[in-house]
């Protein structure tokens, strides 16, 4: 593990205005070949109750923070991090077992998200409204302006769990709202040296570190942090059943959910097959497919599908595996040997339902699991209609882009989509029908930039992140409506 954390970073958990010892802790192994990468603390009720405590004690404070005072931690915390990159990356790769070349792309988002974020502390604002619309407004004049929502609680997944963490704990400070941090129990260590990055950087910038607290523990430490009646809101990415729970337990208080996704990515006949089938490989198998956005369905117009089907195939086998501390290595072991065994199952029922396995499917050394194609899996089997979260690929084809465009649409998930084609026509009714909260033409589903609005329909969740969207989601309106003067007004109704 990175001796840089190791000295940095205190011991127990950073609840309130300090570090409190944790109740229990436990080891974080490298997914790869099982080894002990470190041990980390182990929160419980008691502290998340403290945290809560704390983050509603300071909830004024932070709310009345000067926008300078906000963009400075933020910026402070970018710079300490971009002077940590090499050490938090290998970090990362350790915690997730996720490629290196992946884990230096969520450093790039990362700090690019803190940037973005310090930056959108200056277009906080509101505007006039003319009340003089109906007679009755007449002297009156009218604003509104933007409040924080309050204390948030922000859960992250194992998948990217710097950049998840960062999407929720940057715009709630920028937005004014203290923030408790849950990462996932698999991946905890990044996000502990990124809070306390970022609780210096608040103290030197006379804010509270008690602004942003972390506390790790399992599910009974998230029930206690989101059904508190003290939050303002819950930002969570996970899985549907999870993300589904927290909107019903945390009722009425706000909820924001990236709950994942099965996207897919459309191949029209007029398509450039080769980029599309790069496309495939390059958008299906990276991070080792733990993507909520990575290709996980293909479909393909008939026209073009053996030409497409060949292109794939010769392809696939050329996606190199291993340990992910290797540059070149793009899939690597999956998060534990459940999800490896889960997925394994997935393709074998698809398998003896009748798909076809044109490629991978094994178990390599590591535990690495090979890149999968599927060809024509049952649409009503979890391979394709649930989230695989791995590294699996499945193709089927279609008569026309009309039917392209139902079959896509036929799944309780909207995450992203994309759709490879030569024709414009094509491309706007892409954007007009299919029903996901982002559609992309020319390129993987998995596009993101991190100052864009990202967040799904269905069941793929509420709300939107992306800095200057995610703001808006955790402040609230405020209208103001002031009579200058009472002196010689009439009454003019209501």
């Amino acid at each position: 593990m990175s001796a840089q954390w190791a000295t940095e970073c205190p011991d127990g958990l950073p609840v309130g205005d300090t570090w409190l010892p944790a109740p229990s802790s436990e080891e974080v192994r490298f997914p790869y070949d099982g080894t002990v990468i470190g041990r980390a603390p182990v929160g419980d009720t008691a502290l998340a109750v403290r945290a809560l405590d704390e983050a509603v004690a300071v909830r004024d404070t932070v709310a009345r923070l000067p926008s300078h005072t906000r963009a400075a931690a933020l910026t402070a915390t970018h710079d300490a991090l971009a002077a940590r990159r090499a050490d938090i990356e290998r970090l990362l790769v350790l915690e997730t077992g996720k490629p290196l070349v992946d884990c230096r792309v969520e450093v790039d988002r990362t700090l690019l998200t803190l940037r973005t974020s310090a930056e959108e502390v200056a277009r906080l604002h509101g505007e006039t409204v003319p009340l003089d619309l109906l007679p009755s407004g007449e002297g009156l004049l009218g604003f509104w302006t933007r409040k924080p929502i309050g204390v948030v609680v922000g859960i992250a997944g194992f998948n990217y769990p710097l950049l998840l963490a960062a999407h929720k704990v940057a715009p709630a400070l920028a937005a004014g709202c203290p923030v408790i941090a849950k990462p996932a129990p698999q991946t905890p260590l990044a996000t502990l040296w990124f809070a306390h990055l970022l609780r210096e950087a608040l103290h030197e910038a006379g804010a509270p570190r008690a602004a942003v607290q972390l506390v790790t523990g399992g599910p009974e430490v998230g029930r206690a942090l989101t059904t508190d009646r003290r939050i303002g809101a819950v930002s969570f990415t996970g899985s549907a059943a999870v993300g589904h729970r927290i909107a019903k337990d945390a009722a009425p208080t706000k909820t924001l959910l990236e709950l994942g996704s099965n996207a897919a990515l459309l191949v029209a006949a007029d398509a450039d097959l080769d980029a599309a089938a790069d496309a495939v490989v390059r958008g299906g198998y990276y991070a080792s497919g733990q993507a909520c956005i990575s290709v996980q369905r293909v479909v393909v117009e008939d026209a073009v599908r053996e030409e497409f089907v060949a292109r794939l195939k010769a392809r696939v086998p050329d996606i190199t595996t291993g340990d992910p501390r290797e540059p070149d290595t793009r899939v690597s072991a999956l998060i534990d040997t459940a999800s490896t065994a889960r997925v394994r199952t997935w393709v074998e029922e698809a398998v003896k339902a009748g798909a076809t396995l044109a490629a991978g499917g094994r178990v390599l050394d590591g535990g690495v699991l090979e890149p999968a194609l599927l060809l024509d899996p049952d649409p009503e089997l979890a391979v394709w209609s649930e989230e695989v979260f791995g590294p699996v690929v499945c193709l089927r084809s279609v008569p026309d882009i009309d039917s392209a465009f139902a079959l896509v649409n036929a799944s309780r998930y909207g995450l992203h989509a994309s759709v490879y084609t030569a024709s414009l026509d094509t491309a706007f009714a892409a954007v007009d029908r299919l029903e996901a909260g982002g559609v992309v033409v020319n390129e993987v589903p998995g596009f993101r930039s991190d100052t864009m609005p990202y967040g799904g329909v269905k069941d793929s969740g509420t709300g939107r992140e992306g800095p200057r969207f995610a703001i808006d989601e955790l402040t609230v309106t405020r209208m103001a409506v002031i009579r200058p003067s009472t002196r010689n007004t009439q009454k003019k109704g209501r």
